[in-house]
């Protein structure tokens, strides 16, 4: 029981918001490039692990508490689907990198001469399907009771009080950005560059097909978009996020009564009151004027050293007009752990505050 504790202890730790993004964006990044884990050996031995790990979680109190609310099962097991197909993608992208080292043409090629009839190939697939997942909601309503509530009543505010699962990540990113930056702008930019990928590097190569060797730029990017800055942050609001919002482990009791005190604190006081040990400026361009200059560097300096430096080769194939929009958006994308990661560390709050025009970055 000593071990087991330790464990779960261990757990808890690693389970605090800036080592679970760290380690999961490491994590991440290391097992694309990992051969043997996209191999049929290795997708059993990762289900074999994940499957244990759950089952073993779900031993504890605290855990299953959580885990079996109702509008939490979904999560589960959408979490399940995601990984499941995010192993068989990679699986057959390697599939084909393998094929094409050999002179062979991608597995999606010699699928593409394969004809079925939709009648009644296809239809009877779709009846089945129909049947099966109609029998499994069925079931599903039956012994998962709706977790409906009584109407909303501002006398008593659920504590959390968390939207649906799919806008947890926007509610997630409040706490780093103003609700405007958070809810609107980060999410359209993110979608739209995700989108974008492909028509701002426009490589023929994996077009149609699986394929990592070809795509590995474009691959992380999107998983990284994907995983990190939509499903991990959607976890982290389900399951990490308890009473007064603050984070609790896994395996740790959610007490309302645990209080985290705040000092939230901005670019400019950093620079003037702490740095330089003289009251904020009363003009606002002054007093922003540090903020300013981050994004400024950030948005405009930055790409152009990356352009000479790390993305030498993308600026040289895109040319400069493409490079540019894709070097802001990708580092706008990025802007999101960064500005969690100066929170976590610093109880940094904007790194531009123009309260004069309701302008926060």
């Amino acid at each position: 029981m000593e071990l087991v504790d330790a464990f779960k202890a261990v757990v808890n730790w690693l389970s605090s918001p800036s080592i679970l993004v760290t380690a999961t964006i490491v994590g991440l990044v290391a097992a694309l490039f990992w051969k043997p884990l996209w191999s049929k050996r290795g997708g059993v031995a990762l289900a074999i692990i994940s499957g244990g790990l759950l089952l073993f979680s779900y031993t504890d109190s605290n855990f299953r508490a959580i885990a079996t609310i109702p509008d939490n099962v979904p999560i589960l097991i959408m979490l399940g689907l995601v990984g499941f197909f995010l192993w068989y993608s990679m699986h057959q992208a390697y599939e084909n990198d393998k094929r094409i080292e050999k002179g062979l043409p991608p597995i999606e090629k010699e699928d593409s001469d394969k004809k079925v009839f939709s009648w009644p190939d296809l239809v009877y697939v779709e009846l089945v399907c129909l049947v099966i997942c109609s029998v499994i909601m069925i079931v599903w309503s039956v012994y998962l009771k709706a977790p409906l509530e009584e109407p909303a009543n501002p006398g008593a505010a659920p504590n959390p009080a968390k939207a649906p699962w799919y806008f947890l990540g926007l509610q997630e990113l409040l706490v780093y950005f103003d609700p405007w930056m958070a809810g609107v702008v980060l999410p359209t930019l993110i979608i739209v560059g995700l989108m974008a990928i492909p028509y701002i590097d426009t490589n023929p190569r994996g077009n149609g097909y699986y394929t990592f060797k070809e795509r590995k730029f474009e691959i992380i990017a999107f998983t990284f978009g994907f995983v990190i800055l939509w499903v991990v942050l959607i976890v982290l609001g389900t399951f990490l996020r308890g009473p007064n919002w603050n984070f609790f482990g896994p395996y740790e009791y959610w007490d309302v009564n645990k209080l985290e005190p705040l000092n939230n604190i901005n670019v400019s006081e950093i620079f003037w009151v702490k740095l330089f040990h003289r009251p904020l400026p009363m003009n606002w361009l002054i007093r922003e004027l540090p903020g300013f200059g981050f994004l400024a560097f950030y948005m405009g300096v930055l790409p152009l050293l990356l352009g000479k430096t790390v993305f030498r080769r993308f600026y040289e194939k895109m040319g400069p007009l493409r490079y540019f929009v894709g070097a802001n958006l990708f580092l706008i994308m990025m802007l999101v752990p960064v500005k969690m990661y100066l929170r976590w560390a610093f109880n940094l709050k904007y790194i531009l505050y123009l309260q004069e025009f309701s302008f926060n970055v």
